[in-house]
């Protein structure tokens, strides 16, 4: 487009997506304090209760170390995450230039698709074409090994109790076990594609707000309180504070004034199982 980074910031283009804190209405999913709140707590749940996330912290020489790790991380994501929101408006800019129309998929818009569709079906050439297709594999994979490999572990020592196992079984039950895993994320993978009608980060961020919020929960109550729990009720107030959010962030708006649960469900989801918990404290 013959554009520098000075000229693509300094368009008129970029007017369109160049706003990114909204304060005039606060019954609107996108207020900014629904945003922050909500995105602060699914911060501390996708990365500060993450093992796999913060096992960069963990492995530091001593605690201050591992405070100088996670704010020096901190800034330099917020850097990218600029970035990444730059090229985002310039995708788009750069689509409606060439006069690139945005998937449609069943009557829905895929805003998702417009980066493929430019990388595969424009004009920009097939090495263009190739290297984005190695870049999407390549961060596909980074993600998903380690994902597999939590998972696996987490269902064989939580669930299948393998230590406990004879040697000789315990390689071939973790085999089993991987290939399921495997088998379920691309099941996962599938039924995103057809049940979600939304950007996929915006998807994964609302289901974040179900599966996240009972973990929440439980991490402010073990911090937060002493109390002994009746363990073996966990997982029905967990399933119960899932089901109670998901009924609440399908009540229609006009019964709740205008009000539009976003990210901040999380939060409610938190404290429906905080205050189960309580109920199944022992005495």
């Amino acid at each position: 487009m013959g554009w520098g980074l000075g000229d693509f910031i300094g368009s008129d283009a970029i007017e369109k997506y160049d706003k990114m804190f909204f304060f005039e209405d606060i019954l609107a999913k996108n207020h900014f304090l629904k945003q922050f709140l909500g995105g602060m707590f699914i911060a501390i749940c996708m990365t500060g209760l993450d093992q796999d996330m913060m096992q960069k912290n963990l492995t530091c020489k001593s605690l201050k170390d591992a405070q100088k790790n996670m704010v020096s991380f901190s800034l330099v994501l917020i850097f990218v995450n600029f970035i990444f929101l730059l090229l985002g408006a310039l995708l788009f800019v750069y689509a409606e230039t060439k006069g690139i129309k945005v998937p449609v998929i069943d009557g829905v818009v895929k805003t998702d698709l417009l980066y493929p569709e430019i990388a595969l079906n424009s004009n920009l050439g097939l090495p263009v074409a190739i290297f984005f297709t190695l870049g999407l594999i390549a961060a596909a994979y980074s993600s998903a090994d380690s994902a597999l490999t939590a998972l696996t572990t987490s269902f064989c020592i939580d669930f299948l109790n393998i230590e406990k196992r004879p040697e000789n079984t315990q390689k071939r039950t973790r085999k089993k076990v991987h290939i399921g895993m495997s088998v379920l994320m691309v099941l996962v993978i599938i039924c995103f594609y057809y049940v979600l009608n939304q950007s996929v980060i915006s998807g994964i961020l609302t289901v974040a707000g179900y599966t996240y919020g009972p973990l929440l929960g439980l991490f402010a109550f073990g911090i937060l309180t002493k109390f002994k729990i009746k363990d073996h009720l966990v997982p029905y107030i967990a399933i119960a504070s899932v089901i109670a959010c998901y009924i609440i962030a399908n009540i229609p708006s006009n019964y709740l004034g205008g009000y539009k649960f976003g990210y901040e469900l999380l939060i409610v989801n938190g404290i429906l199982t905080f205050l189960g918990l309580i109920l199944i404290r022992r005495e």
